[in-house]
């Protein structure tokens, strides 16, 4: 048994003389560079050969994919303001700003018609549908809805939802 390693052994190192064989007959490369100047010149080198990656350039949308993008879309859209009020809030009495409801009430109602809708959209549509698809990820979470064809369907119940829940609080709310 002993010979039969050995000569395997011997015959690896004379097919391969590049490489060499380690304590525990384990096979290593040898290496090539003597400074680590070469070496990171080598990976360089190295790194330009290797292939790129598709990414999301060959897969073909669906609602899930969708779906995702917007829910973090819509998270970091009522996130956003929230923060930013809140640090204004919080900054209002030393610069001197008028924060309080009763003047941002005032100013608002001053506001045209147009502003109000497009201020209102802002926050309705990424809210409900939020809101909605959250619900759906407590589903989720319960085990319930992952096949395909319920995932589809809910996919787009929540954005049939979101659209109509929004236009009845923009115009009727």
């Amino acid at each position: 048994m002993a010979s039969q390693r050995i000569f395997q052994l011997g015959l690896r190192r004379a097919a391969a003389p590049g490489l060499r064989v380690q304590p525990a007959g384990r096979i290593g490369q040898r290496r090539l560079a003597a400074t680590q100047a070469e070496a990171s010149e080598i990976l360089a080198k190295q790194r330009l050969q290797r292939p790129v990656s598709p990414h999301l350039t060959i897969y073909k949308p669906q609602i899930t994919w969708y779906g995702s993008a917007l829910n973090r879309l819509s998270g970091i859209m009522l996130s956003a303001p929230l923060y930013l009020f809140g640090f204004a809030y919080l900054a209002a009495p030393t610069l001197g700003w008028h924060l309080e409801t009763q003047s941002m009430a005032a100013a608002v109602a001053g506001w045209s018609a147009t502003s109000k809708i497009l201020l209102k959209s802002y926050f309705a549509l990424p809210f409900f549908y939020h809101s909605l698809n959250g619900l759906r990820h407590l589903s989720w979470d319960l085990g319930t809805g992952f096949k395909n064809q319920t995932v589809i369907r809910t996919g787009w119940s929540v954005a049939a939802l979101t659209v109509a829940s929004s236009v009845y609080y923009i115009f009727m709310g």
